[in-house]
């Protein structure tokens, strides 16, 4: 029987305050823009790929043909479609197994573009204590060209992203022309307007209450997880108590009974959620890794050992598995049934894609013609041969 770990759902975010993330550099920072990066750079220039004449990859719903580079795949071939969400479901399983909510933090598109829209709105706002004044402050032209500015840059991106979206479904190039001399199609013009708005709305507006209150995903995590499942985690033996330093003591913590924590609310500032990281584990944390960054700089400040907060197990905060390497407390029985799953479905799927016939003969009898005798008395059928190829 697996063991659940319990998160903490309520109260860990005061939903009336609006977040202004604070920028922190460090490990985790540049992996996250790494990926934001890859991912962008897939997203955006896949669709204007050629490959041998045409669109490298294309979903033309119209012909009912589906162009992979060398691949050409029909409605029929939608079993792989089902096997690529059965893989991508598992590989969900095993990341969040071996490392929490890693998908979330670092890969999700909700965190990506979010990261994207916080950037935009860091450079023509200012730092979070300037966008927090420009919040308070009353209109003038300033706010109106910051704020306004902001807004039509995210739109611009996401009208941009949404007319990408189209381009998987559309050849993108004639798509470009048709927005060009403003000839757009009806439905064309209607999703392109559609995912730009929902990415506007879910990016630029909504942001971190997609991850508390919309995503389900951060509901049922804690069934996925056991207590060597690595998470961003506070060491709460080695902190608390926490407060500020007396500098008349100097840095000897023993001298002012404190832990290594001095309450400088950094984990905070920095969290797109906006959560404690201190209360524990909780729905809410998107294993970003942010938090850990900023702890860092704090403790290379105050010349303390590094890791108050980092990416550890809860059995491992607890003494348990501290002296196992990392290999033994990522092999266990339910990562590597995971492992053995996902290992499964990916060779299946391979296999059965690469050996996929390359031409597919349909044979139906016309409905609409009836049977009739041959003159030389043989009773004929009519049949429509259609081959695909």
């Amino acid at each position: 029987m697996h063991k659940v770990i319990p998160i903490h759902v309520a109260g860990t975010v005061q939903a009336a305050e609006k977040i202004h993330v604070r920028t922190v550099l460090g490990r985790f920072a540049r992996w996250r823009w790494t990926l934001v990066w890859l991912t962008q750079i897939l997203f955006y220039g896949l669709p204007w790929l050629v490959w041998h004449g045409r669109q490298a990859v294309l979903f033309d719903l119209e012909a009912r043909r589906f162009f992979l580079f060398n691949a050409v795949l029909f409605p029929q071939d939608l079993i792989y479609l089902a096997g690529l969400l059965v893989v991508s479901a598992l590989l969900l399983f095993f990341v969040t197994a071996v490392a929490g909510r890693m998908w979330c933090g670092f890969a999700c598109p909700q965190s990506v573009y979010t990261s994207i829209f916080i950037w935009i709105e860091t450079q023509l706002e200012g730092s979070a204590q300037n966008r927090k004044r420009l919040d308070t402050s009353h209109w003038s032209s300033e706010k109106i060209l910051h704020r306004g500015g902001k807004h039509l840059v995210w739109l611009a991106l996401s009208l941009w992203t949404g007319f990408t979206f189209v381009g998987y479904f559309t050849p993108i190039q004639s798509l470009g022309s048709e927005v060009l001399v403003l000839e757009l199609g009806t439905w064309s013009g209607f999703w392109m307007i559609f995912y730009g708005l929902a990415t506007y709305l879910n990016a630029g507006l909504v942001r971190e209450k997609v991850c508390l209150h919309m995503c389900p995903y951060g509901r049922f995590q804690g069934s996925l997880m056991d207590d060597r499942t690595l998470n961003v985690a506070y060491d709460f033996t080695r902190g608390e108590p926490r407060g500020k330093r007396q500098s008349d003591l100097g840095s000897d913590l023993a001298a002012q009974s404190a832990g290594e924590c001095i309450d400088c609310t950094l984990c905070v500032q920095v969290c797109p959620t906006g959560i404690d990281i201190r209360q524990g584990l909780q729905a809410a944390c998107i294993g970003c890794g942010l938090c850990i960054d900023a702890c860092n700089q704090v403790m290379d400040k105050i010349q303390s050992p590094r890791g108050l907060i980092r990416l550890v197990s809860l059995s491992e905060l607890s003494g348990v598995d501290a002296t196992q390497t990392m290999w033994q407390k990522i092999m266990r029985p339910r990562v590597l049934v995971y492992a053995a799953l996902l290992s499964i479905c990916v060779g299946a799927l391979t296999c059965a894609f690469v050996q996929r016939p390359e031409i597919r003969m349909n044979v139906m009898r016309d409905r609409f013609v009836m049977t009739r005798w041959s003159e030389d008395g043989d009773v004929e059928n009519v049949y429509l041969l259609n081959c695909i190829q």
